[in-house]
């Protein structure tokens, strides 16, 4: 008589148990921790990237391009400049944070060892002297000096070395990207807060200049119009519903259409705030000053990045002169002049997307 049913029938009464009283133990678990107690170990990771450091070790960072120094501490309210109050957006926080990140877990694409350099590469990597340098320290004095130079030829990645080493890495385009936004609206806020801008009441709108800005969207009575740069950063406006490989872009700017979109942008750039209406407290103020349904949205994003770098709505007109405007969705109501916004109209109407 074959026994082997019987045995399998035996081993599963057996387990069966076993098993609910170990997810018993896992459920009392995760009601006492709130989480799966696996989840806690799946989570980990090791950084592999230039700087051995966790991002939330990090409790100050110095960021340098030429003679432009500007620093960055953790303090319990968060982030904040060097030589100024308060914590910084949450927006430029969140570039900081990511930049540690990156700097933690990107691998190189490539490690050049010092055998295989000369001199002169560090001079044709753009390392001596380098575009800009990224210094890191911790708490407990541990600190990390980071080099960017020039993009390789193809233009997908960025030579980097550590300070101390003579070895270059290819890393990541993104990997520096996201240090020159954090770079570029730590100045502009810098700027604002300059004895000179207080004297003109007047501020720059944008939180980042159009320099850091690789691709722009409008949307404007119910369509949507988006602008991009090319391989060599003039911009066009892009067609089409169809995507692109890894890091290859497919277009090339027409000239003058370049020129009509660069200069349109260049002028968004420099819009100033004219009068600080303050928060909009409910939905009712928002109606009342046009922005519950604004007649013009303008999204600005990073290079290699998806999501936008600020949200700009456009409201109503405030006097035949202003209109009021925000930057989305927690900023503060102010108003800019009417002709920023005709400029912007103008040039969906010039590249054939204004109604």
């Amino acid at each position: 008589m074959n026994t082997e049913p019987r045995q399998r029938v035996g081993a599963m009464r057996l387990v069966a148990p076993l098993a609910a009283a170990l997810l018993i133990l896992l459920l009392a678990a995760m009601a006492i921790s709130g989480h799966w107690p696996e989840l806690q170990q799946m989570v980990r990771f090791s950084g592999r990237g230039l700087v051995a450091s966790g991002p939330s070790d990090i409790t100050q960072v110095e960021i340098r391009a030429g003679q432009d120094s500007i620093g960055f501490r953790r303090s319990a309210a968060g982030w904040t400049i060097d030589g100024m109050s308060g914590a910084v957006s949450a927006e430029l926080a969140s570039h900081i944070d990511t930049g540690l990140r990156f700097l933690h877990v990107s691998e190189p694409v490539r490690q050049i060892a010092p055998a295989e350099l000369t001199p002169g590469n560090f001079a044709e990597f753009g390392l001596d002297p380098p575009a800009s340098v990224v210094s890191v320290g911790t708490a407990q004095g541990a600190l990390t000096t980071v080099n960017f130079g020039v993009l390789n030829p193809v233009g997908t990645s960025q030579y980097v070395r550590i300070g101390g080493s003579p070895t270059v890495y290819l890393m990541p385009r993104h990997v520096g990207s996201e240090w020159q936004v954090a770079r570029d609206m730590a100045r502009r806020l810098r700027a604002q807060a300059e004895p000179g801008a207080a004297q003109r009441g007047r501020s720059l709108f944008l939180p980042v200049s159009v320099a850091q800005i690789w691709a722009v969207e409008i949307v404007a009575a119910g369509k949507l119009t988006r602008f991009e740069r090319d391989s060599a950063g003039n911009w066009f406006r892009h067609t089409g519903q169809h995507s692109h490989t890894t890091n290859v872009n497919a277009h090339v700017a027409d000239p003058a259409q370049a020129r009509l979109i660069a200069a349109a942008l260049e002028s968004l750039d420099a819009t100033a705030v004219e009068t600080r209406v303050g928060h909009a407290a409910d939905a009712g103020q928002l109606a009342k000053f046009g922005l519950s349904y604004p007649p013009m949205i303008v999204l600005l994003y990073a290079r290699d990045n998806s999501t936008e770098v600020a949200r700009v709505e456009f409201g109503g007109a405030s006097d035949s002169l202003d209109r009021y405007a925000r930057l989305a969705p927690g900023g503060e109501v102010v108003t800019v002049a009417e002709f920023e916004v005709k400029r912007l109209t103008d040039l969906l109407k010039a590249v054939g997307a204004g109604s």
